[in-house]
């Protein structure tokens, strides 16, 4: 299991910085990045926008897209990592956005997550599909994203040598 540790030592190996965009984890993600000493040499600062008014306002996703699928959605997801990237000016943005429960919302079950990455190499998203209670979808939410990224981070470092 990859610990915040070692997305941050993934970050600082690859000269990268990161910034977060946040839901469905309310800040997670950028408290248990910046528990590592010395993250703030990567991590450059997170957006709780747990409103979809926040998610419009200050990270830029279109309201109309919200609207339209509203806030559990995986380009959702995309456009506040996005946003997150650009307002930091980061090299990675990160996003969660979900259900966490204890009620289903929007339609959706408890353990819908939609977690994304936007960095350099573009925007990806991925369906968690989570059981438990709210802590523990949380958590395992910040775990499994904060994997993917250090996986991603490998694959660009390789990407960029060969």
């Amino acid at each position: 299991m990859t610990s915040a540790a070692d997305a941050v030592d993934a970050l600082r190996s690859a000269r990268a910085t990161v910034a977060t965009a946040e839901s469905l984890t309310g800040g997670l993600v950028c408290a248990t990045l910046v528990g590592v000493a010395g993250a703030s040499d990567v991590v450059l600062g997170g957006i709780v926008a747990y409103a979809p008014t926040a998610k419009t306002d200050l990270l830029g996703v279109a309201e109309g897209l919200i609207a339209e699928r509203g806030t559990v959605d995986a380009d959702v997801a995309a456009a506040m990592a996005s946003g997150a990237r650009d307002r930091f000016g980061a090299t990675y943005g990160l996003a969660t956005t979900g259900v966490a429960g204890p009620d289903p919302s929007e339609g959706k079950p408890v353990g819908t997550v939609h977690v994304a990455v936007a960095g350099p190499g573009g925007v990806e998203t991925r369906r968690l599909e989570l059981s438990g209670d709210r802590d523990t979808i949380r958590s395992e939410t910040v775990a499994a994203l904060l994997s993917w990224l250090v996986a991603r981070l490998g694959e660009e470092s390789r990407s960029d040598r060969g």
